[in-house]
């Protein structure tokens, strides 16, 4: 058994801007989320049977009580904001299983998720599909968790993610709190780049381990001096961007059957007149007469 974790949101802000616009008759703004409804068909037509969709409700999360400069939604085209509900109900009628999170995020949804499949024995493997940073810390030895930027077509294993960071999965929160994470609004440690921060965690897996006397450092990096001093001057800035950048895995997404697909609901027939998007039935009631 393969599982899909898809991150709702991603694939809404991806088809927002890759597609075409399409106003409906009543003056709705429905495009990404026709586009969003028809990737998570192709997972079907393409084999998958297991599918869990993410969603961020609402932006914010308890992680703005941590940061102000965390992500808030702000910037967000209230044109492509209008659209997260929808997409939610759709999605659902479409027989797919639904996170809509709001204390935490999709992310998390995504990582918990992902805990729950590795845990059930029956699960091969489960694929995170989404292409952000973050999940990459999900991504298990035993190769039985992935990611899958869909859009490249390319997954990434343990070694993959090591190959493509520098670093282990493991270290993947502490490298985003140094480097930073832009879409997330993480400043990181000034000086700390991808290339320096790869080759001290490669050797320092967390920040615990990093000796503060430069001199003892088992690795040289070029700065390491300046590296060091602004690392341990804003020690628990670091920490807390580190901790920003750490999903969640206690997270309610029920259990591995409950996220096989079913078919549609009668709704869903209904929400695609609304979308305008007839085409999205046909698809869903013949890979329902499949299964």
């Amino acid at each position: 058994m393969h599982v899909h974790l898809v991150d709702g949101t991603y694939e809404l802000f991806r088809y927002y801007y890759a597609l075409p616009s399409h106003v409906t008759a009543a003056g709705m703004e429905v495009a990404a989320t026709r586009g969003v409804v028809g990737t998570c068909l192709q997972l079907l037509e393409e084999g998958a049977t297991h599918v869990g969709v993410a969603t961020d409700h609402i932006i914010e999360s308890f992680r703005n009580g941590m940061l102000d400069s965390y992500k808030d939604g702000s910037g967000v085209d209230p044109l492509l904001r209008a659209q997260f509900d929808l997409v939610e109900e759709v999605l659902a009628a479409a027989g797919f299983t639904v996170w809509p999170m709001v204390e935490v995020e999709a992310d998390d949804a995504l990582a918990a998720a992902a805990v729950v499949a590795h845990h059930d024995p029956r699960v091969e493997r489960a694929v995170i599909c989404t292409p952000d940073k973050d999940l990459g810390q999900c991504v298990t030895p035993d190769g039985r968790v992935v990611q899958l930027d869909r859009r490249k077509a390319t997954y990434y294993d343990y070694e993959g993610v090591r190959e493509k960071f520098g670093v282990a999965p493991e270290s993947i929160p502490d490298y985003l709190g140094l480097v930073g994470d832009t879409a997330d609004g993480i400043p990181g440690i000034p000086g700390w780049g991808a290339k320096s921060t790869a080759q001290v965690l490669a050797r320092y897996p967390h920040y615990e381990d990093i000796p503060r006397a430069v001199g003892q450092w088992e690795v040289s990096v070029r700065g390491s001096a300046k590296l060091a001093a602004a690392l341990f001057a804003r020690y628990e800035d670091a920490l807390l961007y580190r901790r920003l950048a750490t999903v969640e895995r206690n997270v309610a997404v029920g259990s591995v059957d409950e996220w096989r697909w079913a078919g549609p609901t009668p709704e869903f027939a209904a929400l695609c007149k609304v979308i305008e998007a007839p085409n999205l039935v046909r698809r869903a009631e013949r890979l329902a007469g499949r299964a």
